[in-house]
């Protein structure tokens, strides 16, 4: 017993410590392990996060592809359908070109000089008319399908989250829906009469100094083209042609300023007055308007080349000779159907969609639309 005692003695100090550090070894692996443990956790709930965040891009991306189908198969082909046989309706040339050929021995020269003058005016007003119409058709479209699509996503979303059964959901009202898309037509049916009018104003202004046996070659042609654009799109104030797609209610001052915030959904307002709006406030935005400008500018090449490209099959001159107005303007006229045609065979259709700038427009639309 002394002989225990007198080793605890001696050695009690160095009990003490190898116990101290026997205990602060076992806490230190406890300690390890319930990190190590943590991180493994952590580690599982961010492959779980990137499967979902995955999962999510994947569905989004699917349903981004689903909306552009549907504006470019079904929505967009109606009102283009629409569209072309209303530019007929107000822009017919066939009764001058009747009477050109009746009076051919009868009108005298003043006459037929002022009925060729009319036809030269109302043929490029209808060439330039055709052109803006499809491009903005094709745009404004895409705008409307892409804002519907997403209030109809964020609508599924919300009510999977709170009502899981399919029966209990709340969507967006069909008449709500129906109605929007109507608006495609605004142009067709009330804007056109209005947008015809405005471009004849600025097609004769810009071909008031072309005489029909001037020569046209495709630079002059683009030249002429472009003048009459830019002087219809600089008439009255900015983004004044908004006027010819939309109606002039469909902008809400009491919902314009919290158009930029995070507060797009807003539960007290009527759902197609939220459509309307927003609409209206991607029409008015600065992106659209150089979307807009990229645009017309490319379909302005593809017609001249079109046209360019007929004359020289024809053998009635070649872009680098030239054709006189007089034999340049019945395919004017017939670039004018070709520009208006059925969007899945519209090569001017396909260009709009396809150009870098409008592509990008419509994926971050979406996209911001979807990350309110």
């Amino acid at each position: 017993m002394n002989s225990l005692r007198s080793f605890w003695r001696r050695h009690k100090k160095k009990v003490f410590v190898s116990l101290g550090i026997a205990g602060s070894g076992y806490f230190l692996y406890k300690l390890y392990n319930a990190h190590k443990r943590r991180l493994a956790e952590l580690e599982f709930e961010l492959a779980v996060q990137r499967e979902n965040d995955e999962s999510i891009k994947a569905q989004m991306q699917e349903h981004f592809q689903t909306i552009q189908k549907i504006a470019d198969t079904t929505t967009l082909p109606r009102a283009m359908n629409f569209l072309s046989i209303r530019i007929n309706e107000e822009l017919n040339l066939s009764m001058l070109t009747e009477r050109l050929k009746q009076g051919k021995d009868v009108l005298t020269r003043p006459e037929k000089l002022e009925l060729w003058d009319k036809l030269k005016v109302l043929s490029f007003t209808k060439l330039v008319s055709s052109l803006w119409s499809v491009t903005m058709l094709s745009l404004f479209v895409k705008i409307q399908v892409n804002i519907l699509g997403r209030h109809l996503y964020i609508d599924i979303a919300r009510c999977q989250e709170n009502s899981p059964l399919p029966e209990e959901a709340s969507l967006m009202d069909q008449d709500d829906e129906q109605n929007f898309l109507a608006r495609a037509d605004f142009l067709a049916s009330h804007g056109l009469p209005a947008l015809v009018f405005n471009m004849q104003v600025a097609a004769a202004e810009v071909l008031k100094s072309k005489q029909l046996s001037d020569v046209f070659d495709s630079s002059i042609l683009h030249e002429t083209i472009v003048q009459i654009l830019d002087t219809f799109m600089s008439m009255g104030r900015p983004c004044h042609w908004n006027e010819f797609l939309m109606p002039a209610d469909a902008k809400l001052p009491s919902l314009t300023p919290s158009l930029s915030s995070n507060d797009l959904i807003l539960s007290d307002v009527p759902k197609f007055d939220q459509l309307m709006t927003e609409t209206y406030t991607v029409l008015s935005s600065d992106e659209f308007t150089n979307v807009v400008d990229v645009s017309l500018k490319t379909v302005v090449s593809a017609t001249v080349e079109g046209i360019f490209v007929d004359q020289s099959g024809a053998g009635a001159g070649t872009p680098s000779s030239g054709v006189a107005l007089v034999k340049l303007m019945p395919r004017v006229a017939q670039m004018s159907q070709l520009l208006v045609d059925e969007p899945t065979t519209n090569q001017f259709v396909q260009t709009i969609k396809n150009i870098q700038d409008v592509e990008l427009f419509f994926t971050i639309l979406y996209a911001n639309a979807l990350t309110v």
